[in-house]
């Protein structure tokens, strides 16, 4: 997605050029760098204008925050497109868990602004399926993690007593790592180190379950 520069908007989709500068502006800086009068100032409109569609900053700081998530989801889908059919169900399963961790810890990699975004600004897990934070696809990472966790059930990987919360475990474990790699004391591996990592990670995990 390209950056919004000033003049941009000439009619029609106001609110989705200001989301569009609101998501360059994560992607550079995170979430504190979401300011709405910037995200005016980008799209060429007066601060008067963008409030007809975004009240205020925390109003365009959601809709980027769910916008990231989506795409993020994208980044999960893509990995999971990408586990071939071993004729085994229970393997295809545990390598699809897999594959969800992995494209998650892909996206904090790649665009950590985004990721900072994504998951760092505060909200309801009551709302992790909400159709804004969807990605191509038409689910949330939310939904995709859970549903690989349903299907590790219904092809006897897992036990169906061990399902309950167990996107909160998995999740809460994945995310630790992202953030560890690109804000805490991880920041300086080495990308070789950071794959294996991140494999054993979620190896770990899909074990754990």
């Amino acid at each position: 997605m390209s950056a919004v520069g000033r003049g941009t908007y000439r009619h029609g989709d106001l609110r989705g050029t200001l989301l569009s500068a609101g998501i360059e502006m994560a992607r550079d800086g995170g979430p504190d760098a979401v300011v709405l009068r910037e995200a005016t100032r980008r799209a060429g409109v007066s601060p008067n204008a963008a409030y007809r569609h975004f009240a205020d900053r925390r109003a365009l700081l959601l809709a980027v925050s769910a916008t990231a998530q989506g795409l993020a989801a994208d980044s999960m889908e893509a990995a999971i497109a990408s586990v071939p059919d071993s004729g085994d169900p229970k393997n295809d399963a545990r390598q699809e868990l897999r594959a969800v961790g992995l494209g998650y810890l892909a996206f904090a990699r790649e665009e950590p602004g985004l990721f900072r975004t994504a998951f760092s600004v505060p909200d309801d897990l009551g709302n992790a399926e909400s159709p804004t934070k969807a990605g191509e696809g038409g689910r949330t990472p939310f939904q995709l993690l859970a549903g690989v966790l349903d299907h590790l059930v219904e092809v006897g990987a897992m036990p169906e007593e061990r399902r309950r919360g167990a996107e909160l475990l998995a999740w809460s474990s994945v995310h630790g790592l992202g953030m560890l790699m690109i804000d805490g004391p991880l920041r300086g591996l080495t990308p070789e180190m950071i794959e294996e990592a991140s494999e054993r990670l979620v190896d770990m995990v899909a074990r754990g379950l």
